[in-house]
């Protein structure tokens, strides 16, 4: 029996989506459905149970048989731009522990979700490396509360016995909820489809142009991919990025999508709002190298490519992964 928690939401549904594609049905989806319409994420899905987040930690906290062979956490309030600090810290921080606990005294398969935003603005670069958890300085109150669960598992000496999975920027299919947090290729979609149209942010560093500030974009498939690859490795642990290995311009994103939508391409630019000026990254890219010298063996999806699918099998279809 395999646990994903956050398992309606964008990364989980997937990865129950890719399960159920393996043949596997034998899982338990945890999460907390709210007012959003992620529940349609699960309609598609072949689970075995659901249990909201609330009710599951309390059986993780007795310590109750479960009778899991893995739990695969999704589960978190991932927006970069949350205010309240103690919900980070419970939500994201101590309901994690509280799992890697269980998982360790369970011998239970444990795979979580650290993020990029880990990195910060980028200064000591964006390899994964344990070492370096301890002197890396977030930009944001999300990015900090995920970085806080890397240095505690370190400390605790347990990261030799876990795998934290670092994402970059992804996009695709099932994330149609995620309100501000959905990719710009889903709102650069909803622009065009409208307007004709997609604006994009100024640059305001010297080094890069307009729409020329780069980022690690990785297509949801090929991240559910990776994260699954750590499933029945119980050699490989520690922490790994997950990302395409490749930076692009925000320039080459919309641009596939016009391509995709077979329009011309039409990007105005606009400024940078204040408020997300001391914290806006011109530069991610995932160093890779680790993940592949675990055994991962796959190629990452182009840029041109993973838009294309995303586009015209789920953006002009309406569908859903396993729909």
């Amino acid at each position: 029996m395999i646990v994903v928690t956050g398992g309606a939401g964008f990364i989980g549904s997937a990865i129950a989506w890719r399960l159920n594609d393996l043949g596997r049905n034998d899982i338990i989806i945890v999460d907390e459905l709210g007012l959003d319409e992620k529940w349609k994420n699960l309609v598609a899905l072949n689970y075995s149970d659901f249990i909201n987040k609330n009710d599951f930690i309390k059986l993780v906290e007795s310590n109750t048989n479960l009778g899991i062979d893995a739990i695969i956490h999704m589960g978190a309030n991932s927006s970069t731009t949350e205010k309240d600090a103690d919900h980070l810290i419970s939500n994201n921080y101590e309901y994690t522990k509280k799992l890697a606990k269980y998982c360790i005294q369970n011998n239970v398969r444990f795979i979580y979700a650290s993020s990029a935003a880990t990195y910060g603005d980028g200064a000591l670069g964006f390899k994964d490396d344990e070492t370096i958890c301890q002197s890396l300085k977030p930009l944001n109150m999300y990015g900090y509360s995920k970085n806080l669960f890397d240095i505690w598992a370190i400390k605790q000496g347990i990261m030799d016995k876990i795998v934290g999975v670092k994402y970059f920027n992804v996009f695709g299919p099932n994330e149609y909820h995620k309100g501000d947090m959905r990719s710009v290729v889903h709102k650069a979609f909803g622009q065009i489809k409208s307007t004709g149209k997609v604006s994009l942010f100024k640059s305001g560093h010297p080094d890069y142009k307009d729409g020329e500030q780069k980022r690690d974009f990785i297509y949801v498939k090929d991240a559910v991919d990776m994260t699954l690859f750590f499933l029945d490795k119980k050699d490989k642990n520690g922490i790994y990025n997950v990302g395409s290995g490749k930076a692009r311009t925000w320039n080459d994103l919309v641009t596939a999508i016009f391509n995709a939508m077979n329009k011309p391409v039409n990007i105005e630019y606009i400024d940078l709002p204040a408020h997300l000026a001391e914290k806006y990254q011109y530069f991610t890219e995932a160093g890779i190298d680790k993940i592949k010298r675990a055994g991962y063996p796959h190629p990452t999806t182009s840029l041109e490519d993973g838009v294309t699918d995303y586009v015209k099998s789920f953006l002009l279809t309406g569908k859903h992964l396993g729909a």
